[in-house]
């Protein structure tokens, strides 16, 4: 690693920790050339631990004797020509605006995400996020499925980015564990729109395929074109059961879906693969993901409390349809 001591966080040489937003670190070249970064050493171990290649890191002085086997270990598969920017605790804490007690932040280079079909052809259980947009919550959801036992997860295009910040710090570097990719027009299989009757007005300009800054403004119309209805069809065509996590009127309980997952394959409501679907905050699902889903499942609630956090929701859920439990 080259060590390099800096005097100030306005040096040109941190302007990814320090000048692009989140968005502006994602798109600033095609997605699997931007860049995210990971806070914390535990959430940089795992990203390397899972083939994640460092472009530099900016580290408190103080942690830098501390973190020498995880230099060591990114010289031999990286090459020492890697920078470690050295700032001290108090230039730090005015980039973030509070100490930095996790000491370290490591920007990365993002990787081509996998197509729906290629990620869920082996998987018996995922999860989809429909545009949850807390960073919290989405990070907490991927840790549940890294603990739970998930095999996949979908986020929606206007779902919050996993690799957001804060989303792989609440999620402990678990989003570099749990296999995931976004539901767009370059993961869903080639076959799916032609299946789906859609007519030529959702076919997508190509200009939004390979400009980042289009596709950005896009999300909420790559919803409509991708999601719900494409991207159900393609989970229906992979033998995933769909399942609405919400509370409406011919909601089964979530007892009734674990009967239905541990019943003999023979019976006529057994489940086999699952895909349980889970809404943004506040209003949930919608309305057209609910009407277009297999089934829809509710968590029986006690003393008038409505509905629980989608985290909360999440870990519930993966929970009780755990193989290991069931």
């Amino acid at each position: 690693m080259r060590i390099i001591t800096i005097d100030s966080v306005d040096d040109e040489r941190v302007a990814a920790y320090t000048n692009l937003t989140e968005a502006q670190l994602r798109n600033r070249l095609e997605p699997e050339k931007g860049i995210f970064i990971a806070e914390s050493p535990k959430v940089i171990d795992r990203a390397l631990a899972a083939g994640r290649e460092p472009v530099s890191l900016l580290v408190e002085e103080p942690w830098l004797t501390g973190m020498a086997d995880m230099f060591e270990r990114i010289d031999k598969r990286w090459g020492d020509d890697i920078p470690v920017y050295v700032a001290s605790p108090e230039q730090l804490k005015k980039l973030t605006g509070y100490r930095l007690h996790r000491g370290a932040l490591a920007a990365m280079r993002r990787w081509k995400l996998p197509t729906v079909r290629d990620l869920c052809k082996d998987a018996r259980r995922i999860a989809v996020m429909e545009n949850i947009v807390d960073h919290t919550n989405v990070g907490a959801l991927m840790r549940s499925a890294a603990a739970l036992d998930v095999d996949a997860v979908l986020v929606t295009p206007s779902c919050g980015d996993p690799l957001y910040r804060r989303a792989a710090r609440v999620s402990m570097g678990t989003v570099f564990q749990v296999p995931w990719t976004r539901i767009d027009a370059e993961t869903l299989d080639s076959n799916t729109e032609n299946n789906a009757g859609h007519n030529s007005e959702t076919t997508q300009d190509p200009a939004e395929t390979t400009n980042p800054d289009l596709r950005n403004r896009h999300t909420k119309e790559e919803d409509r074109k991708y999601w719900p209805i494409r991207g159900l069809k393609e989970l229906n065509d992979l033998g995933f059961t769909t399942v609405a996590m919400a509370l409406t009127d011919d909601s089964i309980s979530l007892d009734e879906l674990t009967r239905r997952l541990n019943n003999g394959e023979t019976e006529t409501d057994h489940i086999d693969k699952l895909a349980l679907v889970f809404g943004t905050e506040g209003d949930g699902l919608s309305h057209r993901t609910i009407a277009n889903t297999n089934l829809t499942v509710k968590i029986p609630m006690s003393n008038g409390v409505d509905s629980l956090n989608v985290a909360a929701s999440s870990a519930v859920a993966f929970y009780a349809t755990s193989p290991k439990r069931n």
